[in-house]
């Protein structure tokens, strides 16, 4: 395992692959934010940009999905993890991003080919229209997204949203700053969290199966602690 891991504990069916993306109307000043954060900076210069997505790799592998199960990606961004999901074979991926900004730099380093097996959603997790109506999922995987909601109704939209979707026997995977990490990214406060916080708020529906605390390394070198957990729907 890498030296930066520190254990701590032990419409799907009938999509479509599509080249444009499902778009609804956006009103929070997040999506301005995300826009101009994705326009204006180079893709491997973001604060949050990973060149392999190790953390999450190690957490779906435990998973063992089956290649078709339905991946959910949100806050997907420009980052690393759809190409090497793509690269394993998984053929069932929904990347989401309230930024469309974000996720046309995505589909360009994808190249055409690659993003027609991939769908597209550009949505709002605290206001969702387009993913409401998802069939089950069988994977929920946010990296960095949950703490930039800080006000309690958002919270409770968001969980109830990833509730709604995420399959028994389907896999949540929340990676956020832990209690010891940044209090601001990107010009905007977050709410940090540790697995028993995270515990809480998925309920006693879902086990926790992992968890470790994760530094990740900017591309400035500065330095961000993550807690990644992974748990389980049992009912």
């Amino acid at each position: 395992m890498n030296e930066n891991y520190k254990p701590i504990s032990c419409d799907i069916n009938s999509r479509s692959c599509c080249s444009s993306f499902t778009e609804v109307k956006l009103e929070k000043d997040f999506k301005s934010h995300w826009d101009k954060a994705y326009e204006r900076t180079e893709t491997d210069k973001l604060g949050w940009y990973e060149i392999m997505p190790e953390p999450s790799l190690l957490l779906i592998d435990k998973c063992k999905l089956s290649k078709n199960a339905a991946l959910l990606n949100v806050g997907a961004g420009a980052s690393t993890l759809v190409d090497e999901l793509l690269k394993l074979g998984y053929e069932n991926i929904i990347a989401n991003d309230l930024s469309s900004s974000a996720l046309n730099k995505l589909k360009a380093r994808l190249g055409e080919e690659k993003s027609d097996n991939v769908r597209w959603i550009v949505d709002d997790l605290t206001r969702p229209t387009v993913l409401k109506s998802l069939e089950p999922i069988a994977l929920w995987h946010d990296r960095a997204v949950l703490h930039f909601f800080n006000e309690k109704k958002e919270q409770e939209d968001y969980f109830d949203l990833l509730k709604k979707l995420v399959q028994t026997d389907g896999f949540v995977i929340l990676a956020t700053f832990n209690l010891n990490g940044a209090t601001n990214c990107s010009g905007l406060p977050v709410h940090r969290y540790n697995k028993e916080m995270l515990q809480e708020k998925l309920g006693a529906s879902f086990e926790l199966l992992e968890a470790f605390d994760y530094t990740y390394t900017m591309p400035s070198g500065s330095l961000r602690e993550y807690v990644y957990t992974l748990f389980k729907r049992m009912k």
